[in-house]
């Protein structure tokens, strides 16, 4: 199976925050998204400029690329950046893992999103998406969906609705299967009307968290699922320590965590995502695909940052093995 992620190209800024007194000064609701624009980028980051940094090739999609990247399976990526020093270090990035990056260059500034990360491992986003937000229509061909088997979105994209109701078009037409991560309990409140009509006519997996489920459908975890289940074949409805739900073409599944101590969230549905289509690459079974998934997750969270250190990836595809042998 080869994978086309789409989303937006954001260089994550990391922060560890000593408290969450400092989200409610910044008028930053705890787990959230918001996007922000440039003057309140220079503000938050004039404030917090006394944290340490870390940065990182970031966005959803991309970081879902990453995980499938490392776990072998070919990859490429469709996103906008600009000629600058953050668009240079997500290209280069994406290249020395293997990703084939298909951009849109921009001569605004690259996206980036401040990652703050809260004591208790929660992260709170102030995105600014720059460039990001200038991936439109006319730069999606019917030619980039060529030798690709799944096309994978990320929900923060939604927003630009005619974007991405040409890509899952094209995707469809070129017999791709269509992966979207609803990505935002927020961003699926403001598009609910627009993403139901898209999950129903295109979408043929969604994963979704507790909050972006309810926030869909207005049920509980395992009612959502079967909500979204009817909408488009495959769902995934992760619960955080709970593990996660799935539903195919079978009975509801539910798969628990791996035992881990968290350090991190960032990172943690989109790798479950990368370890789930990892799994349908290699014909596991519902269970297994949840399995993969949760060892994804429970493995980036043990860390810093959205992405899995690379020392780690052995274990990693160790436990993933072991996986596969028992179903």
């Amino acid at each position: 199976m080869k994978v086309l992620g789409m989303g937006n190209a954001l260089v994550d800024i990391i922060m560890r925050l000593p408290d969450d007194k400092l989200l409610l000064e910044l008028d930053l609701p705890k787990a959230s998204m918001q996007l922000i624009n440039a003057e309140r980028l220079d503000k938050i980051q004039s404030r917090l400029a006394d944290l340490k940094t870390e940065l990182s090739s970031g966005g959803s999609a991309a970081n879902t690329s990453h995980g499938l990247a490392a776990l072998g399976v070919e990859t490429g990526f469709i996103g906008s950046i600009g000629k600058d020093e953050y668009g240079e270090f997500f290209q280069r990035d994406m290249e020395e893992k293997g990703i084939k990056p298909i951009f849109n260059y921009s001569d605004s500034p690259s996206g980036c999103a401040m990652a703050l990360v809260s004591p208790d491992s929660e992260r709170t986003f102030g995105t600014f998406l720059g460039a990001a937000m200038e991936l439109a229509p006319e730069h999606i061909t019917p030619g980039l969906f060529e030798g690709y088997d799944l096309l994978h979105i990320e929900g923060y994209l939604v927003q630009n609705h005619r974007l991405i109701e040409k890509a899952v078009r094209l995707a469809r037409d070129a017999g791709l299967e269509v992966s979207l991560d609803l990505a935002s309990y927020n961003v699926v409140e403001e598009n609910r009307d627009f993403l139901e009509g898209i999950l129903t006519n295109y979408v043929t997996i969604v994963f979704a968290n507790e909050e972006e489920a309810k926030a869909m459908t207005g049920k509980e975890p395992e009612s959502a699922l079967a909500d979204l289940h009817r909408m488009c074949g495959k769902a995934i409805v992760k619960i955080g320590k709970e593990g996660s739900w799935i539903q195919t073409d079978h009975e509801p599944v539910h798969v628990e965590v791996i035992s881990t101590t968290p350090v991190d969230t960032s990172g943690a549905g989109d790798l479950y995502a990368a370890g789930f289509i990892y799994g349908l690459s290699r014909g596991f079974s519902d269970r297994q695909c949840g399995q993969a998934g949760s060892v994804l997750a429970g493995k980036v969270i043990e860390f810093f940052g959205p992405k899995i250190p690379l020392p780690v990836w052995g274990e990693v595809l160790a436990l993933i093995k072991r996986i596969e042998k028992i179903d």
